[in-house]
């Protein structure tokens, strides 16, 4: 394998002055780093990333945590993070912790020995004290929520306004008896968004009560479950409005199997945005959030923080990103048909 010291040994100069032309050092002249430059190729050599990393303390990775890979939601968020590291040049590892707090400080551990200069983590339902101590010192930036405890900057969206937004769409159809199908409990994104639908009912006059909320956990399945069990509430419902697209899926489902129509009998919107949703029948009116932009807003955050470091207690910033309603066919005018 060819090394430095060959290459430094065929252009007659020191290794430190291949370093210096190999990294685009000002103190090298360009005759001399084209010489450098040009028979480091000839002899086929290539950089070790690992080493330049561990004596500039850069390797030039970054790491992204997520909490569920299955989710349709994740790929576009990934795309977004992984066009902005090609971007800057830097390798982007994935690692998938399910929500496990054990699972997700190993990971941390092991990228830490990795030496990976930065760390992009979606919280999910992490409760922040593990994920504190194992990621002490590296750069995060976090998606969706705040770690309590974790100095680190959040990029998110306003999922209340988001919720408002789709049920005063479900309101302006003439629709009164608005169910809410939850996500997890835990989780702060569902929270924000119960209160969301919570809000615009209140202040449309309409009182939510509990024989509207039915529980989901951000799942296919979930929703269809929920579905079942709105089924055997009493009847008036005449839209639901979901915590995600995927629970808004499983509705259709089970409303589908019941007979019922979609929006003629009851309209249904989503939340998140998914490339998914586009292509239910019918297709699903949702609360789109900006998931590419999600990611690729992390990512630069990230890589400008590594890029230019913050001056010390300088606070760590949070960005939220707007979402937007697209609307298609699985929202009507009241009055329907029937009710649920």
């Amino acid at each position: 394998m060819v090394t430095v010291h060959d290459v430094a040994r065929h252009a007659g100069v020191s290794i430190a002055t291949v370093s210096r032309a190999l990294n685009d050092r000002s103190r090298v002249s360009a005759a001399t780093r084209d010489r450098v430059l040009r028979i480091a190729t000839e002899l086929g050599y290539h950089p070790n990333d690992l080493a330049r990393g561990l004596a500039g303390m850069a390797t030039r990775t970054i790491a992204l945590l997520l909490p569920d890979i299955t989710n349709p939601f994740f790929p576009e968020l990934v795309k977004g993070v992984q066009t902005v590291a090609d971007e800057r040049g830097h390798l982007l590892l994935m690692c998938h912790n399910a929500d496990d707090e054990d699972k997700a400080i190993a990971d941390l551990v092991l990228l830490r020995r990795k030496r990976v200069d930065g760390i992009l983590l979606v919280a999910g339902t992490l409760p922040g004290v593990g994920v504190v101590a194992a990621s002490a010192g590296i750069p995060t930036v976090v998606l969706d929520r705040r770690v309590p405890g974790l100095d680190a900057d959040l990029v998110t969206v306003d999922h209340r306004a988001g919720a408002r937004l789709g049920v005063e769409h479900l309101l302006g159809l003439g629709h009164r008896r608005i169910a809410y199908l939850t996500g997890p409990a835990d989780v702060v994104s569902s929270q924000e968004r119960s209160e969301g639908w919570r809000e615009a009912l209140v202040a449309a006059g309409v009182e939510p009560t509990p024989d509207l909320v039915v529980g989901g956990d951000f799942t296919e399945d979930g929703g269809y479950a929920a579905g079942r069990e709105l089924l055997t509430r009493p009847a008036g419902i005449t839209a639901v409005f979901a915590a995600n697209d995927l629970g808004a899926i499983g509705l259709l489902r089970a409303l589908t199997e019941a007979g019922l129509r979609v929006p003629d009998d009851v309209s249904v919107v989503g939340f998140d945005g998914v490339h998914l949703a586009a292509y239910t029948s019918p297709r699903l009116t949702t609360v789109a959030q900006p998931i590419f932009d999600l990611g690729r807003t992390a990512a630069e955050l990230l890589l400008n923080r590594l890029a230019a470091a913050p001056a010390p207690g300088s606070e760590p910033q949070t960005l939220v990103l707007p979402t937007r309603l697209e609307i298609r066919n699985s929202t009507a005018s009241y009055p329907l048909s029937c009710q649920v």
